[in-house]
């Protein structure tokens, strides 16, 4: 037992291999890797399974034993300073371990599919690998710096992954905002571990913990210092978890791949600053205004996430501001010091949100059967409506992740969110206010995306894609489409590397043509006013695709068992897991672990909540519902905004709300402002001065160093009258000075 304990920090490096092998096989066989690429998922799959069940293996010893396990080991020791590296494994570890890689593997399986269309297959599998090794190492660290060094190298991961398709330019510019927004956060992060360490002398979470609260205790330390490094500490969470004002970087990571959008930018990297807020909560906790900033900053995001996704057009781009929501609704929870609802929240959102983004990846792929690989239209909920019939798997699976979301019982975030609205009630009605309005929100949105989406009738066809007169086109999709049996004698099957679509756990073989000349669709002809049109129908998504979402709807139903806060029966069956596994950390916190209520109780505090949900989910029924027939009225909030002067109050305020919601309430524009704008400016003004001042300061001298030295050399001529003359001329101008001079003390002395 102590063994694999002392071993488990292999953990984080057990899908190294695949980067590595990768990176090595295109560097010396190109050729041979590309054409046995479609090898690499079941290697990725495999090692990150391994993770998985030695994660569980820790987590039920965790269960059971009921202890926290950290090894370390020197690196560096010179005189009074020593530099260790070691792990730790502990409940908050074990949770971690276990969300990364189950939704990991899933992602990997699913994206084996959906991106065996692109010639990057290799880098995605490469980089996705290598996330997962740095995410693992992150959170198995045991000290701050090796936390620091591990936070960069996901940072990194995500620049990568985001900017994946680099070609485009707003891919390349959502990766480049993404950087800058994260290095504001991390330069906050490293100002505040330096700090730390300058006044405490450890890197250690045990030894700083108890170090930092002897300081606060004694007053040894100015009460300021210690808050101003708590600050810092938490900015780099701040950015990480996409908190205001630093969220910004969040919806536009939407640019990468959707397997991306649902592991990283759902499941795992945003929730590295909710993991490095609960690990640090131990020091944040000593301090009450911290704690307050916390909570404050939390509950501004829960409430500017959501006001945000109530217009978005684009289906990733809602979720992703959703996202945000959510992680405000742990942040808020971790600021009121109820850190096993925070967790708790932590896991059910991330399969949840997780099952919705791999959903809208399905959606995509059956737009693009239509529209072609357009993001702006493949993407854009206006030009959806109806998909029931065409793809029901992912309708099914996209209606559980929703009601999830929306905190419908007994799905999984109905527990989680639920006892988060119960504790804002004790810690400030203010704030409880506005955390149940938006969990109202939540469900107007998250159903809107819905009813866009699945509902209604097919908007696409009153509209000719084409871009061209002809009444008929070939939808160009990255996806491909599989050649019948009738028509494959046609084609010659070329080389897997060029443009075959194969798929390891899928053994159906694909036509990749950029061009979409070979791409063979079923076709539809719609006549509307007369024209008739030619589209494509939608298809559901292939069954690797299918079965990662269905296996995440299981989880989505039922992962919420493991926190359910009563006791069974009057003998105290306590059904709290999450309650168990967290113990030692709760001690820690010298928190109460008792969380368990009776069933009046929980009833009467869980339908306050669901009556919230319900109220909203009904006001988007009521909005969007009657309204699918006509494309020009499938955004109500737009339609609104077209109505001219004489619009009544209720229209204005409509239209407010949707143009601070649709111009992601300004944000994004007072920054292009006044930090874009403002910091081009400075850098044109300092290379004015540089060009005009400084250089023209030098080149003044260097001038002058000319014309004197031109003008002196027509004085060494030789002639000795030309020097008397010369000689004369200077005693004039002596003369003429002196009497200058003198003539002013006469006058004036």
């Amino acid at each position: 037992m102590e063994y694999i304990y002392q071993y488990s920090w292999i953990i984080p490096f057990i899908p190294l291999p695949v980067p590595a092998l990768i990176g090595m096989g295109l560097l010396l066989f190109p050729t041979a890797t590309k054409n046995l690429r479609r090898m690499w998922a079941f290697p990725s799959i495999l090692l990150l399974s391994i993770v998985m069940i030695l994660s569980v293996y820790l987590s039920i010893q965790q269960i059971n034993r009921n202890f926290i396990y950290q090894y370390v080991w020197s690196w560096t020791i010179n005189n009074d300073f020593s530099f260790e590296f070691g792990h730790l494994i502990d409940p908050l570890t074990s949770i971690m371990l276990i969300l990364i890689t189950t939704v990991g593997i899933l992602v990997l399986f699913y994206s084996d599919n959906y991106m065996s269309h692109d010639q990057g297959y290799l880098r995605f599998f490469a980089y996705m690998s290598f996330f997962n090794t740095s995410m693992l190492g992150l959170v198995t660290s045991s000290n701050l710096i090796q936390i620091y060094i591990f936070w960069e190298l996901v940072g990194m991961c995500s620049y990568l992954l985001i900017g994946f398709w680099f070609t485009r330019p707003s891919a390349a510019t959502a990766c480049q905002k993404a950087f800058v927004t994260n290095r504001v956060g991390d330069f906050g992060l490293l100002l505040g571990i330096l700090g730390l360490y300058w006044i405490t002398g450890t890197f250690e979470f045990r030894d700083l913990f108890q170090i930092f609260n002897n300081l606060i205790s004694n007053n040894e330390v100015p009460f300021l210092f210690l808050t101003l490094c708590a600050f810092l500490l938490f900015a780099g969470a701040v950015a990480k978890s996409a908190q205001f004002p630093l969220h910004v970087w969040l919806p536009d990571a939407m640019e990468g791949p959707t397997p991306i959008s649902a592991l990283i930018h759902a499941a795992t990297m945003v929730a590295a600053g909710i993991f490095l807020v609960a690990r640090l909560l131990p020091l944040f906790i000593i301090i009450p205004y911290i704690m307050n900033f916390i909570s404050l900053i939390g509950i501004i995001t829960v409430l500017l996430g959501a006001t945000l996704a109530l217009a978005q057009k684009d289906i990733k781009r809602g979720l992703a501001y959703s996202t945000m929501s959510q992680l405000g609704y742990m942040m808020l929870a971790l600021g009121m010091g109820s850190y096993r609802v925070a967790l708790f929240h932590l896991i059910t959102h991330a399969y949840s949100k997780a099952l919705l983004f791999l959903g809208s990846g399905s959606i995509i792929h059956s737009m693009e059967a239509i529209v072609g690989y357009s993001p702006d239209k493949s993407q854009n909920m206006v030009l959806m409506g109806g998909l029931k019939k065409h793809v029901p798997i992912t309708k099914t699976a996209f209606l559980v992740g929703t009601l999830s979301l929306c905190g419908i019982p007994p799905l999984a975030c109905f527990w989680s969110k639920d006892e988060i609205l119960n504790d804002s009630w004790l810690y400030s009605p203010i704030f409880a206010i506005i955390a149940c309005s938006t969990a109202g929100l939540t469900a107007f949105y998250m159903f809107r995306i819905y009813l866009l989406t699945f509902e209604g009738h097919f908007n696409v066809h009153f509209q000719n894609y084409s871009g061209q007169k002809s009444s008929s086109y070939h939808s160009i999709s990255l996806w491909g489409k599989e050649v019948p049996k009738t028509i494959k004698k046609n084609f010659r099957l070329l080389t897997m590397n060029n443009n075959e679509r194969a798929s390891f756990f899928w053994n159906k073989t694909y036509q990749i043509d950029g061009n979409g000349k070979n791409r063979m669709n079923p076709f539809i002809t719609i006549t509307h006013f007369g024209t008739q049109n030619t589209f494509s129908y939608p298809h559901e998504s292939d069954n690797t695709i299918l079965f990662s979402m269905v296996i995440l709807v299981l989880f989505t139903l039922f992962v919420g068992v493991v926190g359910i806060p009563f006791s069974f029966n009057q003998e105290g069956i306590h059904l709290d897991i999450l309650s168990k596994l967290l113990n030692p950390s709760i001690n820690l916190l010298h928190h109460n672990s008792n969380n368990s209520v009776d069933w009046y109780e929980f009833v009467t505090n869980a339908s306050f909540s669901v009556s919230i949900a319900f109220f909203g989910i009904f006001i988007s029924v009521f909005l969007y519902k009657p309204i699918y027939s006509s494309l020009q009225n499938l955004n109500l909030l737009n339609s609104f905004s077209k109505r001219g002067p004489n619009r009544i109050l209720g229209d204005k305020i409509i239209n407010v709300i949707y143009d601070w919601s649709y111009n992601r309430g300004y944000i994004d524009a007072f920054y292009t402002i006044s930090l874009t704008q403002g910091i081009r400016g400075l850098a044109e003004l300092i290379h004015f001065f540089d060009r005009r001042v400084i250089d023209g300061i030098t080149n003044g001298f260097g001038l002058t160093s000319f014309f004197f030295g031109e003008g002196i050399k027509y004085v060494g001529c030789g002639r000795i009258s030309s020097y008397l003359l010369l000689y004369l001329l200077f005693v004039l101008i002596f003369l003429l000075i002196y009497s200058f001079l003198y003539f002013l003390n006469l006058n004036f002395f």
